[in-house]
């Protein structure tokens, strides 16, 4: 049986449409002053200059989430991951137009930038609307592995969250399915109002208004790193 932690690559296409000038220029500009350094240890004094917590967002889509997070605690460190280059510029959008300091951006694999921190140094992890890989032979790309989740559960610190967001019916079994399996994570939820009512800190995403236009269900899951 393949490792899940051997297939690196959990996402799907880098780039969509055509960048126009002011994103180029945005990418061109403030990618380099907001970027994770490209090679060595990553801690927060690295990255943001003291030891404040440090928080995740793996795959951030178009950045809404995390810069509202960020905006919402700038006492904070925020790393994004998104391979995905008009995410990134939208990321890049919300930092500027917010003025937000406490971001940093890798434009990649999030797992490379987990295995650069040091064990027990995030406070949260978010994982949002991942791709769901929905064919069956496709399963052992999604993120839900135990590979990928053995690398989070080392990263985060006893007693803190790694969130969870999908529309996909397929991805909310699979997750539940995993997830339960796993001893060092527990879900936080008590009744069905916990995993169906968006937590009034977790601001909405693009991707979770659209499936709500599409009519369907959105699950949030929060587990505490035991």
């Amino acid at each position: 049986m393949t490792d899940p932690m051997t297939i690196r690559r959990l996402y799907g296409r880098r780039q969509g449409h055509k960048l126009r000038v002011g994103q180029a220029q945005l990418v061109e500009d403030l990618l380099p002053r907001v970027a994770v350094p490209d090679s060595g240890a990553l801690d927060a004094v690295r990255l943001f200059g003291d030891d404040r917590p440090l928080e995740l967002e793996i795959g951030f889509g178009a950045g809404e989430h995390l810069a509202a997070q960020a905006a919402a605690r700038p006492d904070r460190g925020f790393i994004g991951c998104e391979p995905f280059l008009n995410g990134v510029v939208g990321a890049l959008g919300h930092i500027r137009e917010g003025g937000l300091a406490n971001v940093r951006l890798h434009m990649g694999d999030a797992l490379d930038i987990l295995e650069r921190l040091p064990d027990r140094s995030l406070s949260r992890v978010y994982l949002l609307h991942p791709d769901p890989w929905p064919k069956a032979r496709h399963a052992k790309r999604r993120m839900v592995n135990h590979g990928p989740l053995d690398l989070i559960a080392a990263k985060l610190q006893p007693g803190c969250e790694f969130r969870l967001g999908t529309d996909d019916p397929t991805y909310c079994r699979w997750a539940m399915m995993v997830m339960g399996e796993r001893r060092d994570f527990a879900w936080t939820a008590r009744t069905a109002a916990d995993f169906l009512d968006r937590p009034d800190d977790w601001p909405e995403t693009r991707y979770e208004r659209k499936a709500r236009r599409q009519g369907h269900e959105v699950w949030y899951f929060r587990y505490r790193r035991i």
